[in-house]
């Protein structure tokens, strides 16, 4: 029943445009497939993602990645028990045997990885994050909705990469999402009524691309937005700066609103606006190599707000182990594609949670409508995600799929006003 019985993979499109790898695992007595996601925003430790070069797709195909999966990958995975996830995907990264997956490539050892586990899952006729996080508590995760993009997401003149509401105090997902659209519907008003029809052009995660030039601008307009559609008692803001990319590596000093700001500068800044506005949370406000930085923010301000470190650990267990030493920000952003295998994602989720941080299970800028991250989010109990706005088709298909949890679960708890509470859990 749980043999592996055959393994194909294709290349795809993603939300850009660019090509990536749909892998299907078929077993005795079930099917599985997954579709990688791809960031523009990378940490510079993310496993590697093998694209061919040449001329074709202006260098971005992935048809060796494909063959990999298709020949040698295959060949290591039939006849094996699917259930065996971490089993397989050791062997996978063995058979790669370099430090960061670039024999075979990243994506396409993910690709099998999370195609085995929907296998597996399917096989065992139970719902994917029953299958990957053990059959008990449902919670249902309150989403981190990027609606203004930045930074390297969008064509405007924000340094800040991601401007996010947050609808904690609802007693459901449904409800929570009823909101977010609504605020997102009325932001789109308040932007063409002060900018005109081209501001609501929208950013790789579905936010709108307003041609703003300062942080407090973008947070003001949430705020108003927020306050328009009636929700300044329920619905909360949070950032994701990546701030890698607005740092001169060179002077060693941040570019940001047109400043020149130092490290610490740069802390008093987000703190001012922690106090002006109602941000719970900061993605990556420093630099990626910034442990002090981090660790400096999270002393000051932990206790209040969410510190969350994306390309500083690309959910690297060696990586996070680093920052866990000095307590490095509270909260660990995870990717599935940044390490490779389902195996290591969740492996250092674990050990994350059990040392006091939080998790947020995070898109990538360039999706597909695979929802593999809403179970991964349930199964995990994570109590967070980032999916992007609400609104195109790759973004709404991990929505979709919540409210399907939701519907399915009546005993699932949404996560709510919990993510209000401190820092770290």
């Amino acid at each position: 029943m749980f043999e592996i019985a055959d393994v194909m993979a294709m290349e795809i499109l993603d939300s850009r445009g660019n090509p990536t790898l749909k892998t299907i695992v078929r077993t005795k007595g079930g099917y599985g497939f997954f579709c990688v996601p791809s960031g523009a925003s990378k940490g510079k430790r993310e496993a590697l993602e093998l694209r061919d070069g040449g001329r074709r797709f202006l260098g971005r195909g992935v048809l060796q990645a494909v063959h990999n999966v298709n020949t040698k990958i295959k060949k290591l995975v039939l006849g094996k028990d699917s259930r065996r996830q971490a089993e397989i995907d050791y062997q996978m990264i063995r058979a790669d045997g370099t430090p960061n997956k670039s024999r075979y490539g990243a994506n396409a050892i993910l690709s099998v990885s999370g195609a085995v586990a929907r296998a597996a899952a399917d096989t065992s006729d139970l719902e994917l994050y029953e299958y990957l996080g053990g059959v008990g508590k449902v919670v249902l995760p309150v989403p981190f909705m990027n609606i203004i993009n930045g930074g390297l997401h969008a064509g405007n003149e924000l340094n800040i990469q991601e401007f996010m509401i947050v609808p904690a105090k609802f007693d459901t997902f449904r409800d929570a999402l009823t909101a977010a659209v609504e605020v997102y519907q009325t932001l789109k008003t308040l932007l063409k009524e002060n900018f005109g029809k081209n501001s609501v052009n929208l950013g790789d995660e579905g936010g709108f691309s307003p041609p703003m030039r300062e942080t407090r601008e973008a947070l003001s307009f949430l705020e108003k937005a927020i306050e328009k559609a009636g929700y300044s008692d329920s619905v909360y803001m949070a950032l994701d700066s990546a701030a890698s990319n607005f740092y001169d590596v060179s002077e060693e000093v941040y570019r940001l609103d047109g400043k020149i700001l130092s490290s610490g500068e740069l802390l008093e800044f987000y703190i001012e606006l922690v106090n002006e506005f109602p941000i719970i949370s900061l993605e990556d406000p420093f630099h990626e190599d910034d442990f002090e930085s981090f660790a400096e923010m999270t002393k000051r301000i932990g206790e209040d707000v969410q510190i969350v470190g994306d390309d500083i650990f690309t959910t690297n267990m060696d990586r996070f182990k680093e920052g866990l030493r000095v307590r490095a920000a509270n909260t660990l952003l995870v990717k599935p594609n940044q390490i490779g295998t389902i195996t290591e994602t969740m492996e250092v989720s674990r050990f994350a949670q059990s040392n006091g941080y939080r998790i947020m299970i995070s898109h990538r800028s360039g999706e597909t409508t695979d929802s593999f991250i809403a179970d991964l989010s349930v199964g995990l109990r994570s109590g967070e995600i980032k999916a992007g706005a609400p609104a195109r088709g790759e973004r709404v298909a991990k929505y979709n799929r919540l409210l399907e949890i939701e519907l399915t679960r009546p005993d699932s708890e949404y996560f709510g006003e919990k993510v209000l509470q401190r820092g770290t859990s």
